[in-house]
């Protein structure tokens, strides 16, 4: 698995080149904003880690160039105490986030769980087709009533659990674990978020992702389901 990494700390970049080649990745570096965004069209990665605060090009900019094209995965370094940092980068489209500083044994963790979650959604190529939605795993693609809509990775992977749960409530916690494997915390609202993001592209003229308060989600099976109280 190749990753390139895109942050202006030259030591510690080189600590972690060395870290994620000897848990098996082939690492790219770059340090500075604008060759890490030439870097990450020109060549094939199958995640990047992010940083926020870069010379030349700053992460969130880098990000919103790479949604334009590209839905590789992307796990955002975040100062630990800036949470508007983390918020905007879910919007923006990342997949995951670690705030610094951080163990390197959890930063490898991280990007296998989002490399197993890009695989395992990947190797199904069954058509999924609930409520007028139809998502094929294989190509990553969705479209609402023959429309194609454009989700990031994450939006994507929590679109095709619910539908593959469609008609029964997954809590959060099923979610953040199916997602990131490990449990969401009370101030973490990074599922709501996507949640929100999905319903605005995907909700035209009728409810597909229903909140049950204190339990979690629910994707409607019918139009008629999603009229109900919750």
């Amino acid at each position: 698995m190749r990753v390139l990494l895109i942050d202006d700390d030259v030591e510690l970049c080189a600590l972690l080149e060395e870290f994620l080649r000897r848990e098996g990745f082939e690492t790219g570096v770059e340090n500075d904003g604008k060759r890490g965004l030439a870097r990450a069209f020109a060549e094939s990665f199958d995640l990047i880690v992010l940083d926020v605060m870069l010379p030349g090009m700053d992460g969130f900019e880098i990000l919103r160039q790479l949604r334009q094209k590209n839905r590789v995965p992307v796990l955002m370094l975040t100062a630990r105490a800036e949470d508007v940092d983390r918020i905007i980068g879910l919007e923006l489209g990342a997949d995951d986030y670690l705030g610094k500083p951080f163990n390197p044994r959890e930063l490898a963790a991280r990007i296998r769980a989002i490399l197993r979650r890009t695989e395992a959604h990947g190797a199904d190529s069954v058509l999924l087709a609930v409520n007028g939605v139809t998502l094929d795993p294989g190509s990553r693609e969705v479209t609402v009533d023959g429309t194609r809509v454009e989700t990031t990775t994450l939006e994507f992977d929590i679109l095709e659990i619910l539908m593959r749960s469609a008609g029964r409530v997954l809590s959060r916690d099923t979610l953040m674990e199916a997602l990131y494997n490990r449990k969401t915390t009370p101030f973490d609202r990074s599922i709501d978020m996507h949640i929100s993001h999905l319903r605005k592209k995907l909700e035209i003229n009728r409810t597909l992702i229903k909140t049950v308060r204190g339990v979690g989600y629910q994707f409607c099976r019918t139009p008629a389901e999603g009229l109900t109280e919750s």
